[in-house]
């Protein structure tokens, strides 16, 4: 057997000079210059840009710094002082690129000008504007256009994302998946399929009034350090934040303020999290359903002691549907199942019930670590439950707050980039520009897939992202991604998605957020929703870093422009002269929540577009909010493989999405290589292994395909048993692309069954 060993942790805390030195050795690495400061100094601010890390507020009356260190970084890493020539890129052929780490190939900097593929050297070359566009609408003009996926990344504006949508459709398709199908999507069906609301419920203030915060699968330390500063101050007026999660992360134990200068020098980091569960991967649906079984206890013992209810029963009589169902499945569930499914003991679920059934309005927030399971739905449904047994939605200090990791993920949905048709504004697009949409729903990202793999999808464009990088299954779609007829990338890097070109294939570089957008008629404001729905604007001032650059709606304006037949209503040439114009359009098409958008958008705190959960106008199938009766206790979809081990894959401290700034996985106390695998000490033990052993994890998922990544160094970690956690996108290659959520497709990258190899 091998020796016990401690856990690998930080022993600071989140925030602090750690932050403040992780922000430095990216301003070191990627020497944006003073004028980077500048930006920093107005990011998030109202005459400022916003953020293109996380999707907090910007808020009315800001701080003297509104950025984070994530934000701080990915504004540091767009403003780098490197430039990617055509000519450094053709000095390697595509292959010899491919096998480079994706830090590397960023650190090329910035791409200057467009380039396209040459298959007899296998190189990317030099081209002009004019011939990609030809070139580009020569060969959509040859496809048939369901054969064809417009993917949008996240990072557009609302301005160029309306665009996009718009020229999907006319082009003939509904293929719009977005980045939303990878994280949140589960939120987009599964909350709106229980309140009606396809985003969350609650508002910014509302942190200021919660008594409770139930704290569910997030890493705010990492993800959105923002939050972190409403959750401190609840914290030290006396909410108490319950945490659901199978790793312990550093920005849920404690916190250092770096805008407080007493704090960052003499001062103790606040203690954030009242109780910290370690459920197992999938685990929350049973948690909750103890909480649950907990909180009807304490409102029977009151209603026989005569004292006030715990249950807000004239809420759930008026408002709610499905409540007894669910009685009754807490009825038939005994303790002994929520404990084996959850991997929590009976006196914690309880003493996480007892903090809900004290507190008079309760918050719940939850990230991917709740939505990317097979049922990631159910999880969603019961989180909703616990709040809707106190009435604790549509109330002031209390609802649903879904975190999201993405700026504008959906905000994108909001103006109909969506393969839905019955979402998207056919009846405006008839009424606006003549058009007759395509009937047919076009395909989510895990179904672009399968077209890809089966050959059935020819084209891709690609609006920002490297999704080939960020997608499941990299042994079967990696192969079929380079047998597409085209491939475009809209983008600001090199990245690896770049490197598996199609046939023919296109890098058309872009402006960043940051950088001026100086069209016809001036200088261009964007718009940005936050995850709140407010929707902002955001100015760029930084000169670009090339003069070759064009910003993505001008991009897509030439693209439609040279792909589409005329049409003296798709005014083109004036829509990318100003933006003005499509915000204008944005309005017509959704005037409820968009009227008046470019004079209210730069009004301090944007404006909100509203969302009828918060006023309890619930637009569910029932007409009420739903209580939903879980058919799973635990959300893997395979609960019961041979090697007994789940695997939760996540980002490091040093790390965007599938951009890689560092190898410093600082909060969790790691660095270096980001080949490795966490377990816990114990597991370590029982399995006979040593720390930095060499082992493999092989994916167990019946259906015949070999899934398997060598090469992992172990770790010890304080983790729950029969856990493993690795890094995103490494280890991508062992999700199936079939394992994911029910109801919304997303990939099911936290609880895949493994195996370990060694």
């Amino acid at each position: 057997m091998a020796e016990t060993v401690d856990p690998i942790e930080y022993e600071g805390p989140a925030g602090g000079w750690g932050s403040l030195k992780g922000i430095a050795r990216t301003e070191i690495a990627q020497k944006a210059g003073p004028g980077a400061l500048e930006t920093l100094k107005e990011q998030n601010k109202p005459a400022g840009y916003m953020c293109s890390s996380c999707a907090w507020v910007k808020p009315a009356e800001p701080h003297p710094f509104e950025f984070c260190e994530n934000g701080a970084k990915a504004t540091l890493w767009d403003l780098t002082s490197a430039r990617c020539r055509p000519e450094d890129v053709s000095a390697y052929t595509v292959s010899e690129l491919a096998d480079w780490p994706d830090h590397d190939l960023e650190m090329l900097g910035r791409l200057t000008e467009p380039m396209r593929y040459d298959a007899a050297s296998d190189r990317y070359v030099r081209t002009s504007w004019d011939e990609a566009f030809a070139g580009i609408a020569a060969e959509l003009q040859k496809l048939d256009p369901k054969s064809v996926t417009f993917y949008a990344s996240g990072k557009a504006g609302l301005e160029a994302s309306y665009l996009y949508a718009l020229f999907a459709r006319m082009y003939g398709h509904n293929n719009l998946p977005d980045s939303s199908n990878m994280c949140h999507e589960t939120t987009s069906v599964g909350l709106k399929k229980v309140v009606g609301s396809p985003v969350g419920t609650c508002q910014l203030e509302d942190f200021d009034h919660c008594d409770a915060i139930f704290y569910l699968g997030q890493n705010p330390g990492t993800n959105s350090p923002r939050i972190l500063h409403p959750l401190q101050q609840a914290v030290k007026r006396g909410c108490k934040i319950v945490v659901f999660n199978p790793l312990k992360e550093k920005g849920l134990v404690e916190f250092v303020n770096p805008q407080n200068p007493l704090q960052m020098t003499v001062g103790k980091p606040t203690q954030m999290s009242h109780l910290y569960l370690q459920v197992r991967p999938g685990g929350d649906i049973a948690a909750l359903m103890g909480v649950c079984k907990r909180v009807l206890e304490r409102d029977e013992a009151a209603k026989a002691a005569g004292e006030q209810r715990i249950l807000d029963c004239a809420f759930i009589e008026q408002h709610t549907h499905g409540f007894d169902a669910f009685l009754a499945k807490l009825g038939a569930t005994s303790w002994d199942e929520l404990e084996q499914a959850s991997g929590l003991t009976r006196a914690e679920m309880i003493e996480a019930g007892d903090v809900y059934a004290s507190a008079n309005t309760v918050i719940g927030i939850y990230g991917m670590g709740l939505t990317q399971h097979v049922h990631g739905s159910q999880s969603i449904g019961l989180l909703v439950n616990l709040l809707l047994l106190g009435g604790n939605i549509g109330r002031k200090g209390a609802g649903c707050s879904p975190i999201r990791g993405h700026s504008n993920v959906q905000g994108q949905r909001t103006v109909g980039i969506t393969e839905k048709t019955k979402l998207a504004p056919v009846e405006k697009y008839r009424e606006l520009f003549g058009l007759e949409t395509p009937e047919e729903d076009g395909h989510t990202t895990v179904e672009f897939l399968q077209a890809v793999i089966e050959g059935t999808n020819k084209g891709y464009i690609g609006l920002g992202g490297n999704l080939a990088r960020a997608v499941p299954d990299h042994g079967r779609v990696h192969p079929a991604w380079r047998q597409m007829e085209l491939t475009v990338h809209i983008a600001t890097k090199l990245n690896r998605t770049h490197c598996m070109p199609g046939k023919s294939s296109w890098i058309l570089p872009c402006l960043v957020r940051a950088e001026e957008d100086i069209q016809k008629t001036g200088s261009q404001w964007v718009s940005i929703e936050d995850s709140f729905s407010h929707i902002y604007g955001s100015k760029g001032k930084r000169k670009p870093a090339s003069g070759h650059l064009m910003s993505e709606t001008a991009i897509i304006c030439e693209l439609a422009k040279a792909t589409l037949p005329a049409n003296p209503r798709w005014t083109w040439d004036a829509w990318r002269a100003d933006y003005g114009v499509i915000r204008d359009l944005i309005a017509r098409t959704f005037p409820d929540e968009f009227h008046d958008m470019s004079a209210r958008m730069n009004q301090p705190g944007g404006f909100y577009r509203g969302n009828p959960a918060h006023e309890r106008i619930w637009k569910t199938e029932s007409g009420k909010a739903e209580f939903t009766d879980p058919t799973v206790l635990n959300a893997c979809g395979v609960t019961d493989n041979p090697g007994g081990m789940h695997l939760v894959t996540l980002r490091s401290n040093d790390q965007f999405n599938t951009t890689i700034y560092g190898y410093s996985d600082r909060l969790r106390g790691l660095e270096g290589s980001r080949m490795i695998v966490m377990m816990a000490p114990s597991e370590m033990e029982r399995l006979g292994l040593v720390e930095d052993q060499q082992i493999a994890l092989a994916t167990q998922y019946a259906d015949g395909v070999n899934r398997r990544v060598e090469g992992l160094a172990v770790k010890p970690y304080d983790l729950p048993e029969r856990t493993v956690v690795g890094y995103f996108p490494e280890l991508n290659a062992l999700v199936p692309l079939e394992y994911h959520d029910e109801l919304s497709k997303t990939p099911a990258s936290k609880g895949i069954p493994v195996g370990l190899e060694y």
